[in-house]
């Protein structure tokens, strides 16, 4: 019974809205009725909502209508008188081809839902954010009461398509206001007036009254008395809705022909309407704690579209004021939208001849006036930006890309802008440094908790967002921005230094295979000498001094030695000869022997002097120690790990795999070890098939959780490590490890 009583009051609102939306569509009213009969009979058998109420709705129907006025202007319809070209339209051939082709676009649509349904893509609705679809259906009403303006006033504007269609009507109708039709601005003013006011009572009194007042209703009764027995047609010129036939219209396929015309209209039908569906659906079964299948919602609906397209229906989806009046009024199930298909058949069937007399200019203020609740949608643009700058932004291109380019173009310009911005905010996420919470095994932002305590010797590294291709490079600038190690400065700093050694060690190398030749020369001379051995000089041109050992040099050869002071390599032995005969010899570059900071020798680390033996076998060591950023000393660091916090990855690439290949290499060269925590099954199992892993890089360097890595870190360092830091002070851990 509830349900029965429900399906009556939806059904009387269907009656309405089918025919005032129908004008929105540019089709004749009676085909706005089939609208509402056909697809809710068939949403009663696959639908998974019980409380929505599936029909005719407004958006739907000014983007059909933008369709079939595209397609079927009334330029192409004017009549002809002989070879002469009127001006008047052929409205019946005209309203004909306008009906193929909203029944073409709704089968389509249809089919492309039904398709989107079976390959499970319901989730496509996701991606018209609730801000988006707010804005998008404040201009739609917008473009609504422009398309209903020329009724309104009574004059014959041309309705425009394509960018700038609104605006080019709307000046249309501007420019024809000193041609209004009284009567017609009398009828519609009279019944906007009256509308809002019993909307405004039965809000009032909606407590106190068991069912609506059904206020469309009465007021369509109402104006088709008035315009009978005043005969308005004929005394006053208002327009009327014309004949209605009684019956049900026989099936017809429409025109394939038209489908590649309307596909992108039908698309967007498609999706537009599944989301308004699937969001009033989830929101009734939210509330009265059932579950609504998106996929199976999409099928149903699509199901809904294609058997209306072969009656001459044009697209449908649900409708938030018929839902509600569904749920107030106590339906519970969808047996209510099979009450109401019931009675917008009798009224096919039986009332819909008593409806001819009814003003269009009625319909046209029925549907003015229930827009209302659509304008009041302006005040989102105040709470978005107290909210959330983002959405705000998203509202108002959606807004004035809809306004501009048109209901289809507008869509796909809003949807590419939402997806942009969400691209954006992924390449913009928030990089932290994590640390403990004392006592607990928390980790949190430092900045924004002064409670957090850094690890000591450890950089917990988090991004807000996942790493893949669009924002790798700006995650490895952030890690290097927190840390403090500008890694790549670093590594070629280092580099440099290990080639400029190598050039070193080669240039060290061919000196002391000459000086070696050379000392045994001397070693053979001092044998056959009684006084003390000499010591040659060797000026980088190969040219070599004797000097005596008693440190006597002649003016000529000190002049030598001043002129080439700071191309020299001075050997001068460093042990006393054995009896072998052998010494061994130093050498050093520059001037003065005792001020090794000259030499080049000085710009390694103490110890790193090379001894040569005497031998002509005797060689420049090779083992030199490698050149180290510690050593060097143009840096230092107390970190000896940085963790890698992932929990926020769902996903990634083959560059973010690169990326973190690039992080553990570098990293290790300056003796840092990379973790990473927090990997998800499925982020692990695509770094495995990134071949990821390696000898250097094992899954040993991943970790469930932040803290399993910290703890690690601390234990595995070794004596090399900053000051042991003791878990049970700060951490809350049950591991002994």
């Amino acid at each position: 019974m509830p349900d029965l009583i429900s399906g009556i009051s939806v059904g009387i609102m269907h009656l309405p809205q089918g025919m005032a939306y129908a004008l929105l569509a540019s089709v004749p009213p009676v085909f706005g009725l089939y609208s509402s009969l056909y697809p809710a009979l068939i949403y009663f058998f696959f639908g998974t909502s019980r409380h929505i109420s599936i029909g005719t709705f407004t958006i739907l129907s000014i983007m059909v209508g933008g369709v079939t006025e595209k397609l079927a202007p009334d330029e192409i319809f004017l009549k002809t008188n002989g070879t002469n070209i009127t001006a008047e339209v052929d409205i019946t051939a005209r309203d004909l081809y306008r009906v193929k082709v909203a029944a073409a676009a709704t089968l389509l649509g249809g089919l492309i839902q039904v398709f989107l349904g079976i390959v499970k893509f319901g989730f496509v609705g996701t991606y018209l954010s609730e801000p988006l679809v707010r804005a998008y259906t404040t201009a739609a009403a917008a473009h609504a009461v422009v398309g209903q303006l020329k009724t309104i006033f009574g004059v014959s504007a041309r309705r425009f398509s394509g960018p700038l269609s609104l605006v080019y009507t709307l000046v249309d109708v501007c420019s024809m206001l000193p041609q209004t039709h009284l009567p017609t601005l009398v009828v519609s003013a009279v019944t906007m007036a009256l509308l809002i006011a019993a909307k405004e009572l039965n809000g009032f009194f909606s407590s106190k009254l068991p069912v609506p007042v059904p206020v469309e209703l009465l007021t369509i009764i109402a104006g088709t008395l008035i315009s009978s027995y005043a005969n308005l047609q004929n005394n006053y010129s208002v327009k009327v809705v014309g004949e209605i036939p009684s019956g049900l219209e026989p099936p017809s396929v429409p025109s394939v022909s038209l489908f590649g015309e309307v596909i992108g209209d039908a698309f967007a039908l498609a999706v537009v309407g599944y989301a308004i569906s699937i969001s009033l659906g989830k929101t009734f079964a939210l509330k009265h704690g059932y579950k609504v299948d998106s996929n199976q919602e999409l099928v149903a609906l699509g199901l809904s579209n294609a058997a209306g397209g072969f009656f001459q229906c044009f697209s449908v989806c649900a409708s938030m004021s018929r839902s509600l009046i569904q749920v107030t009024t106590g339906g519970k199930t969808q047996m209510a939208g099979l009450a109401s298909a019931l009675i917008v058949l009798v009224t096919i069937l039986k009332l819909g001849a008593l409806f001819q007399e009814l003003p269009k200019a009625v319909l046209a203020s029925v549907v003015f006036v229930n827009l209302k609740g659509m304008f009041k949608q302006y005040s989102d643009i105040v709470t978005l930006w107290r909210s959330n700058k983002t959405d705000l932004v998203v509202w108002l291109v959606t807004w004035v890309s809809t306004m501009l380019l048109n209901l289809d173009l507008g869509l796909a310009a809003s949807i590419t802008f939402a997806l942009f911005t969400v691209i954006f905010r992924t390449q913009l996420p928030t990089y932290s440094v994590l640390g403990n919470v004392p006592g607990t095994e928390l980790y949190v932002d430092m900045e924004t908790h002064r409670e957090a305590r850094q690890i000591p010797g450890v950089t917990i590294f988090r991004s807000s967002a996942t790493v893949y291709f669009a924002n790798a490079e700006l995650y490895l600038e952030a890690l290097k921005e927190k840390s403090g190690l500008d890694i790549s400065k670093m590594i070629i700093y280092k580099r440099r230094q290990e080639a400029k050694q190598k050039r070193r060690e080669k240039r060290a190398e061919r000196r002391a295979k000459r000086q070696a030749k050379r000392e045994k020369r001397a070693q053979t001379a001092a044998i056959n000498m009684s006084g003390p051995p000499d010591l040659f000089v060797e000026d980088e041109a190969g040219c070599c001094t004797e000097i005596s050992m008693d440190g006597t040099i002649t003016e000529k050869e000190e002049q030598t030695w001043s002129e080439k002071e700071n191309g020299t390599v001075f050997v001068i032995p460093s042990s006393p000869r054995t009896v072998e005969g052998h010494c061994r010899w130093e050498y050093l570059k520059g001037g003065d022997p005792d001020c090794s900071s000259l030499g080049w020798m000085s710009e390694l680390q103490d110890g790193d002097t090379t001894t040569l033996g005497s031998s002509s076998e005797d060689t420049l060591s090779r083992d030199l120690e490698r050149v180290s950023l510690g050593s060097l000393g143009k840096w230092t660091w107390d970190i000896h790990s940085i963790i890698l916090d992932l929990s926020t990855a769902n996903f990634t690439d083959t560059v973010a795999i690169k990326l973190m290949k690039n992080i553990f290499q570098d990293f290790s060269e300056i003796d840092v070890d990379i973790y990473m925590a927090g990997c998800q099954e499925s982020v692990v199992e695509q770094l495995e098939r990134g071949d990821f892993f390696c000898e250097t890089i094992t899954k040993g360097n991943l970790f469930a959780s932040v803290h399993d890595a910290v703890l690690y870190c601390l234990n595995n360092r070794g004596a090399t490590s900053p000051p042991r830091y003791d878990p049970s002070a700060s951490l809350n851990s049950s591991t002994k490890l």
